[in-house]
């Protein structure tokens, strides 16, 4: 047995097979060939390989994500039968007398060099599917096991350096949690574990090194522990702390159809993050009274092309009518930073969290953002819908954007398109020189929603994604707090109303501080809602306000968090 320690991620107990997810070592010797007609059959051989499981993952797809989704696998099995490209790799064999696996690089990389100096943007796309599809069938050529997360078809964990929102967006109902090397509690991998409502450890450093295929795995998303090959008796015992924690997620959930009140009896609102309109199930499962963050992003992500206005009105639309007129707050497309969407053909950047991204692209792309906008007017007949705008750095950003809305509302009521009258539209505050100017904002803005992932990270000035400066990642830093109050304060001036979607405001000691200097509206993940809906009940809002002055004149983080349990427990 050997335990590995790691941030925990996602709350729970798993049990299962090691699934390493790891892209396989595809480099070759450059040896001697065998008989011609023998490597074009290794090469046809492993064609059929790989056109078999992309047909099961295209047909996977389908039924779990709907038919555009499948059609990038449809893509790429065109190109598995294209005789422009396989003719070619089977000549090289008869003609110069090389390996199946020389032949499949050398004319991959010439048509991947041909496509991507193409001047059409489409054409240069593909050579990103040539690259994808002939990994596939190298992996088969050189006997490795190429990772298909979507094609897992038993109990497993999966270990992986990370995960990529794509990597995610395939676990099926057989993957029961996993563990990264690398990653924070804010990293996409820890958010999406907790939308999938699966346990997960991150940033272990060393969980690829330390699991083989197919060792017995634990799971402690409790603990932030990792067992690896533990004995009958330790899984035992975990079988009843997975029991224990069940009874306790029971007790939560009597509480699912129950407002938020504080002890003294002051209301707030718990709502969900959520990427996807399939989320909604948990958020109401959990007790949601609402939607505080609809990450748009995800409509865009695993595709060849851009999603279209009607595939977004149908998404946003879902969400609308499955919460039942509870509030739904849709964040515009926020991609950049980790987020690389390839057919957007966007710059690479030597700091792409600082630079061309979020509303800054949008801004620039109005061929891209004003269908986002179309597709959001649209379904606001069908619910209770609040817009805003992620990355807003000033307030001519703002008007910018909510004139392009304003423009788009004009045309559709034009046209005879029925569009709400009660759209609430404000910004993600998670620039540190926008929650220092909130008094401004608060003016024009119908509210704000802070995301402290983000503003953490730049107002400490450290990379959330670094391991080396983690240390650096507090939310409880007095500067921290005097941001979020200097937000909460300015809005309240003006009679708008303040939510958090970071992580932050799902966090047990962040949210008895949270409470008291007013918070309004507090986002996390579906999975925290009833511990924290648990949790404010035991505390009264008069008491924690009154710690505030005291709260905003510390000097550190951890006097802040030693005060809070110290009042809290």
């Amino acid at each position: 047995m050997t335990k590995i320690n790691g941030i925990a991620a996602s709350s729970g107990i798993a049990i299962a097979k090691a699934y390493q997810l790891v892209t396989p070592d595809l480099s070759f010797e450059d040896k001697s060939a065998g008989q011609a007609d023998e490597e074009i059959k290794r090469l046809e051989e492993a064609l059929d390989i790989s056109k078999g499981e992309l047909e099961k993952i295209k047909a996977h797809t389908k039924e779990a994500l709907g038919d555009e989704h499948a059609e990038i696998f449809s893509a790429h099995l065109l190109i598995l039968n294209d005789p422009e490209l396989i003719t070619p790799m089977k000549d090289k064999i008869r003609n110069e007398s090389v390996t199946a696996e020389a032949a499949l690089d050398s004319i991959t990389k010439m048509f991947v060099d041909m496509f991507e100096n193409m001047e059409n943007e489409y054409m240069r796309e593909r050579a990103a599917d040539i690259k994808d599809v002939t990994k596939r069938v190298m992996a088969h050529l050189l006997g490795v096991t190429f990772p298909d997360p979507a094609l897992i078809d038993e109990e497993v964990v999966i270990i992986a350096q990370d995960l990529t929102p794509s990597d995610t967006a395939q676990l099926n109902q057989f993957v029961k949690g996993f563990a990264t090397d690398i990653g924070g509690r804010t990293s996409h991998s820890a958010i999406m574990a907790r939308s999938l409502e699966i346990p997960a450890i991150v940033g272990t450093k060393e969980i690829t090194n330390s699991v083989k295929q197919g060792d017995m795995i634990i799971i402690d998303g409790l603990a932030g522990e990792v067992i690896v090959n533990p004995t009958d008796e330790e899984i035992g015992a975990y079988r009843q702390k997975q029991a224990d924690f069940a009874k306790q997620q029971e007790e939560w959930g009597k509480l699912k159809d129950e407002p938020t009140f504080s002890k003294d009896g002051e209301q707030v609102e718990l709502a969900a993050n959520i990427g996807t309109p399939a989320d909604v199930e948990g958020v109401l499962n959990n007790g949601g009274e609402g939607v505080g963050l609809y990450r748009t992003e995800f409509l865009y992500m695993g595709k060849s092309e851009l999603p279209s206005e009607d595939e977004q009105f149908e998404a946003y639309k879902s969400v609308l009518e499955q919460m039942n007129g509870k509030p739904v707050v849709v964040r515009t497309l926020d991609v950049g930073g980790d987020k690389e969407i390839n057919y957007l053909d966007m710059p690479k950047e030597l700091n792409p969290f600082l630079g061309f991204r979020a509303i800054r692209f949008c801004l620039e792309n109005e061929d891209v953002f004003r269908p986002q906008l179309r597709a959001l007017l649209r379904s606001s007949a069908y619910g209770n819908l609040k817009i805003m705008f992620p990355m807003i750095a000033t307030l001519e950003e703002f008007r910018q954007a909510k004139g392009l809305l304003m423009e788009e509302k004009e045309a559709l009521v034009a046209d005879g398109v029925k569009v709400s009258d009660d759209i609430e539209v404000g910004i993600m505050v998670e620039i540190p020189s926008t929650a220092v100017t909130a008094r401004q904002f608060a003016k024009e803005v119908d509210f704000f929603s802070i995301g402290t992932n983000d503003l953490i990270q730049y107002t400490m000035a450290a990379d959330r994604m670094n391991e080396q400066v983690s240390y650096l990642y507090q939310p409880y830093h007095p500067a921290i707090l005097n941001l979020v109050n200097n937000v909460i304060e300015a809005a309240h001036k003006e009679g708008k109303w303040v939510g958090m979607c970071g992580e932050m405001a799902g966090d047990p000691i962040a949210i008895p501080i949270l409470l008291g200097l007013g918070l309004d509206e507090f986002s996390m993940s579906a999975t925290s809602i009833l511990p924290a809906r648990t949790q404010i009940r035991d505390l009264s809002k008069k008491d924690l306000a009154a710690y505030k002055d005291k709260l905003l004149s510390m000097d550190t983080a951890e006097e802040v968090e030693a005060f809070i349990k110290e009042k809290t427990e």
